[in-house]
């Protein structure tokens, strides 16, 4: 596809009057502006933004864009004009169209147009709209024993452990100052199972918003007693048969 100009528009009377070029709180410029940049970049700053040329426009306050031929954004303006879904959106440039989202419905008259050539209509962000991801409430309250390694665990203000997942990941739970503070094993760099409450998502297998509950104490060493139990036990069961590699082939229906 070739390079496309965008128009992005904001209207906006929250201030008292319809903002344009020639009068706007500062505020609002900065927070667009902000957004913009934010949207357009994407998870994987898909444009160069610091040299992206822009012209300024009325109605009531648009920013119009020198020619984008990213692949990525141009795609996701397709799918965004095509339905109102996010599911396949990047979270960066979601996250940017739910603020947009909620701002229009916050009882003020305010939207955002997002306009360009290739696309049938101007995707307009309004009270009127429902821009969501269909993903975004599979969040759930769960308690979960997990196993990791602690790589730190303190704080002045807010008390956490890190902890590394099995997957190298590093999971952040906050953790009372006491229970850090009467923890009489030395955990640092060393794996542990932790118990605790988190938000979970289905979907993505996220923690967030997690919180230690205890420290589990569980014994992995060999115990030369109780594989010495086991053994006599087994000797014991066995006692009467005087092949076992034979009596097992037989059950199994003879040698292959």
């Amino acid at each position: 596809m070739e390079a496309q100009e965008l128009l992005i528009a904001l209207h906006d009377e929250s201030a008292g009057y319809e903002i344009s070029p020639d009068r706007m709180p500062l505020s609002i410029l900065r927070n667009f502006a902000k957004d913009v940049d934010e949207f357009l970049r994407g998870d994987g700053n898909d444009i160069d933004t610091s040299a992206l040329d822009v012209s300024i426009k009325k109605g009531s306050f648009a920013i119009r864009t020198a020619p984008i031929a990213n692949p990525i954004l141009l795609n996701d303006l397709r799918k965004l004009a095509h339905s109102q879904e996010m599911d396949d959106i990047g979270p960066k440039r979601r996250a940017v169209i739910e603020r947009w989202q909620k701002n229009a419905r916050g009882g003020r008259r305010w939207r955002v147009s997002i306009g360009a050539g290739f696309l049938p209509a101007a995707i307009v962000i309004s009270a009127e709209s429902d821009f969501h991801a269909d993903d975004a409430d599979q969040w759930v309250r769960v308690e979960r024993y997990v196993r990791g390694e602690i790589e730190d665990m303190g704080g002045q203000s807010k008390p956490n452990a890190h902890i590394r997942l099995p997957d190298g990941k590093i999971l952040l739970v906050d953790a009372a100052r006491e229970m850090l503070r009467d923890e009489k094993v030395n955990r640092l760099y060393k794996p542990a199972m932790v118990r605790i409450v988190a938000e979970y998502n289905v979907r993505t297998r996220e923690y967030r918003g997690a919180r230690l509950l205890e420290f589990v104490e569980h014994e992995s060493r060999f115990n030369e007693k109780d594989l010495e139990r086991l053994t006599q036990r087994g000797a014991k069961a066995w006692r009467d048969v005087p092949d076992a590699g034979a009596w097992i082939d037989e059950l199994r229906g003879g040698k292959e």
